[in-house]
């Protein structure tokens, strides 16, 4: 079998580049989560999402002040950029339904099964298709999230479901954003995802919201879309960098966030089992990154 040739400097500093800013996002994603299951106590999970996207809009309308480069958000692929908004939007809505009732380290652990899907479905979309040491690192990364998990029919609770499926959207989400990193916008792609959940969301509202019952409630609401729109901004940027097989792994890193944040905040103290199981997946994310360095493998 041919030996890959190696990765010339710009694409691997470009690669590296993409690793960094994914792992950036997935740490403001915890300042998603985190927020939106202490405001999920006092309202509504639909107020909860509204909230989440409706604010990662101000933020982006005030960064990006679309008005002065109206061409960067003309879409190429209008079908492609509203099927990614709505995996986006679903992601949200079962995740958020999840962690009313789960820990945050059990929800975020089921989402890590969304990079085996992007690296399974990252070839014949893409056409990016993952080599052996990289499925194995993808892998050996989901054995640790099992072992944080521990899945027994005896510990089961329904709203595992939630968090099955907003990891399967998910990586529709990542996989539709990839599609469109060479044709569209960040800031479009930023912009089109808070857009279309608020226009769909706000009508919605009036029936079934409530004021939020203390300023705090109110700051983790706008927290919630602050990190939102930073971390998506990550996201987009790092699908522009690198293929999506080589950012997958890298996502697991979002289990030492959210561990640390549910323990804080919440009193959810990591088990020895989450703690191993973390460390298999940090591990294993450690390793694509040293064959990205030295070995520069493809």
């Amino acid at each position: 079998m041919a030996v890959p040739a190696p990765l010339a400097d710009a694409d691997l500093a470009a690669r590296l580049r993409g690793i960094a800013l994914i792992c950036l996002a997935v740490f403001f994603f915890t300042f998603i989560d985190t927020p939106a299951k202490f405001a999920s106590r006092y309202v509504p999970t639909i107020e909860v999402v509204w909230a989440r996207y409706t604010f990662s809009l101000v933020f982006a309308v005030i960064a990006l002040r679309p008005w002065r480069r109206l061409g960067d958000y003309f879409t190429h692929r209008p079908g492609v950029q509203a099927t990614r908004a709505l995996f986006l939007l679903m992601s949200t809505v079962l995740n958020f339904l999840a962690i009313r009732q789960l820990p945050l380290a059990q929800t975020v652990s089921i989402a890590f099964a969304s990079p085996l899907l992007v690296t399974a479905f990252a070839g014949p979309l893409l056409g990016e298709w993952a080599g052996p040491r990289r499925w194995a690192a993808v892998v050996v990364g989901f054995v640790g999230v099992l072992v944080i998990v521990r899945p027994q029919p005896a510990d089961f609770h329904p709203a595992v479901l939630f968090s099955v499926a907003a990891a399967i959207c998910y990586a529709g989400y990542y996989l539709t954003t990839r599609m469109l990193s060479a044709t569209d916008s960040p800031a479009g792609m930023l912009v089109y995802g808070s857009a279309l959940a608020t226009v769909l969301l706000t009508p919605v509202l009036p029936f079934v919201g409530q004021a939020p019952p203390t300023w705090l409630v109110a700051g983790a609401l706008a927290l919630s879309g602050l990190a939102g729109g930073l971390g998506h901004w990550c996201l987009i940027h790092a699908s522009r960098y690198a293929p999506a097989p080589v950012l997958a792994p890298f996502t697991y890193s979002q289990i030492i966030w959210m561990t640390a944040s549910g323990y804080v905040f919440f009193g959810d103290a990591p088990t020895g089992s989450t703690l191993a199981g973390a460390a298999i997946v940090v591990a294993s994310g450690l390793y694509i990154l040293y064959r990205e360095r030295v070995h520069r493998d493809r």
